[in-house]
């Protein structure tokens, strides 16, 4: 279990102790949730009540900002406290353990190409001609097509499904049970009054940095062009 004092959380921020700076912190809650061990913040001004009744150990807070009395937990006064608690967070995801190795359990096709310090978990399957980049984790039941690009730093959440000839961008995040390059609506009208399917030949690419394809969501390849995923997309 990571800990971090007060003294370093405003060290890492710039900002500003009121209180004890030796106390200790383990998690974040937000601020009507907080328990001993937990780093709050007070963004809206509207949870400045929750302030004063709080069990949070730590509670970060405008560098402006002036309570109307006593407060409990060590305070971190800063410029942003919004700001400050994305780059907290940010600090304390890549602090993390780190998925590592191989499973003898995952199929890796050996015509495939698989990146340094990738984790491929349980399960999962990378076919012939797939390119992984470095430090790709490829969590378990993960299915990469044939041809498939996946460029270094993605990480593929449980049940990922990459149809083949797609691309995939660096540093990309794909939640559980998104589905690229699956077909699109391609059918025809034909002369029995029915319909044809038509056979969709383009490929799905996500560019580099799109963090936040949701859990169970696809994105469909063309009938013979390429779709493409911008960074701003948080479908």
């Amino acid at each position: 279990m990571m800990e971090f004092t007060a003294e370093m959380i405003a060290g890492f921020l710039g900002g500003d102790i009121v209180g004890d700076k030796t106390v200790k912190v383990h998690t974040v809650s937000s601020i009507e949730e907080g328990k001993a061990g937990s780093m709050a913040y007070l963004v809206n001004p509207k949870y400045e009540p929750f302030l004063y009744t709080t069990e949070a150990s730590i509670v970060l807070v405008d560098r402006s900002f002036t309570p109307q009395r006593e407060v409990k937990p060590t305070l971190v006064k800063v410029d942003d406290a919004g700001a400050a608690v994305l780059r907290l967070l940010e600090m304390y995801n890549a602090a993390r353990p780190q998925k590592k190795g191989v499973s003898e359990r995952a199929s890796i096709s050996p015509e495939a190409s698989l990146g340094e310090g990738c984790y491929v978990g349980d399960f999962a399957v990378i076919e012939a001609g797939a390119r992984i980049g470095d430090g790709c984790r490829i969590y378990p039941q993960v299915y990469v097509g044939d041809g498939v690009e996946i460029g270094q730093g993605t990480t593929l959440y449980p049940g990922v499904k990459i149809y083949e000839g797609c691309r995939i961008g660096s540093r990309c995040i794909l939640h559980a049970g998104a589905v690229i390059g699956a077909d699109g609506f391609g059918f025809a009208p034909n002369a029995e009054g029915g319909f044809d399917k038509i056979p969709q030949l383009g490929n799905v690419i996500i560019a580099s940095r799109v963090r936040r394809r949701s859990a169970a969501t696809a994105s469909s390849r063309g009938r013979s062009a390429s779709r493409t995923t911008s960074p701003s997309a948080t479908a």
